[in-house]
């Protein structure tokens, strides 16, 4: 654990101020979802809660099937990370932070597609820009809300993403989505 040097008193209705730098950092914003944790020594931990990552296993099944399907990698995510990858190049995604333009696309609600000819190409995790030539974005919607994405992803400039790669991963994503109202 990593000490911030903040402290923050308890207010008479029990609430703890999160400092703005801190929520700023972790990109938590009015209305996220918070895990609450303790310890034995009496600690009390916050995370951010991510639904999809209770589907930890099962997404990255869904990827593997998405690879084996289609032939190239494919990713899972939340808002905050990627959680499950699969495919060529996959390593450099799994359990990474993605970028501020794939959060904006997944908050947009609306699917993406980028070929490698285009000049707004974003790359899926944080400081990096990845090697990928064709990508095919669709936020998974759970309840009306943008909890994530399922990610198409083209190693090769002949990759062609068409018709058929969009009802995959809509259909990916909204079964996502269902599942996670249950």
């Amino acid at each position: 654990m990593k000490a911030t040097g903040i402290v923050r008193r308890i207010d008479d209705l029990g609430r703890v101020v999160i400092p703005k730098e801190i929520r700023k950092t972790l990109r938590i914003k009015e209305g996220t979802p918070m895990e609450i944790y303790t310890d034995r020594e009496g600690q009390i931990i916050l995370k951010k809660y991510s639904p999809i990552g209770e589907l930890n296993t099962f997404a990255r099944e869904y990827v593997e099937a998405l690879v084996q399907t289609t032939g190239l990698a494919a990713c899972i995510t939340d808002r905050d990370l990627v959680v499950a990858a699969a495919g060529s190049g996959s390593r450099e995604l799994e359990g990474k932070e993605i970028s501020r333009e794939l959060d904006m696309v997944i908050s947009g609600r609306e699917g993406k597609m980028i070929d490698g000819k285009s000049r707004d190409n974003i790359s899926v995790i944080s400081g990096y820009m990845d090697s990928y030539c064709g990508k095919m974005i669709q936020p998974i919607l759970c309840a009306s809300d943008a909890i994530g994405s399922v990610i198409l992803l083209g190693k090769n400039e002949k990759t062609i993403l068409g018709d058929k790669e969009r009802v995959l991963v809509r259909t990916a994503a909204s079964f996502l989505g269902r599942q996670m109202e249950q």
